[in-house]
């Protein structure tokens, strides 16, 4: 497996730090975007990994901020990127199962470090499950196509 690339901005800084400790005990190589400071607002993170996993550097990410709204936000409007903010177990077994999404966002004043943890083990341990959501998906990366390619033509 690639390494798993984890960013965030300084509103999600120790959660970052939480979860990229945990992926390395669980023996996953990491690669760390984040910031501890101001120095980088969410958005500029949220592009640069997004783009990494986009260009086929890594196959999933985790990305925190504030809430994961505003990462999620900003690294959706990378082509090829599908990133969904996971709250509870369940959300982040269906992005990954149902929306095949590679980038997972958390928010560290919504979820407690213990909580986040057992999030992320369901997402990882989570795979796209094709059938019913795969034609759904496929309307998804096909508008995507479609909007990247007259954007491209302009």
């Amino acid at each position: 497996m690639k390494p798993i690339a984890i960013g965030s901005d300084n509103a999600g800084a120790a959660l970052r730090r939480a979860v990229a400790d945990h992926l390395r005990k669980r023996g996953y190589e990491v690669v760390d975007y984040g910031v501890d400071d101001e120095s980088h607002a969410y958005p500029a993170i949220a592009f640069e990994v997004a783009d990494q996993v986009a260009g086929g550097r890594h196959d999933r990410a985790v990305l925190c901020c504030g809430t994961g709204l505003g990462m999620a936000i900003a690294a959706n409007k990378v082509p090829g990127v599908y990133a969904a903010t996971c709250h509870d177990v369940y959300s982040a077994q269906r992005a990954r199962k149902s929306n095949n999404a590679q980038i997972m966002t958390m928010g560290q004043r919504v979820v407690g470090t213990e909580l986040a943890i057992v999030i992320l083990d369901a997402w990882l341990e989570s795979e796209f499950e094709h059938g019913r959501s795969e034609a759904k998906v496929a309307l998804i990366v096909e508008r995507e196509r479609k909007l990247v390619g007259e954007k491209a033509a302009q």
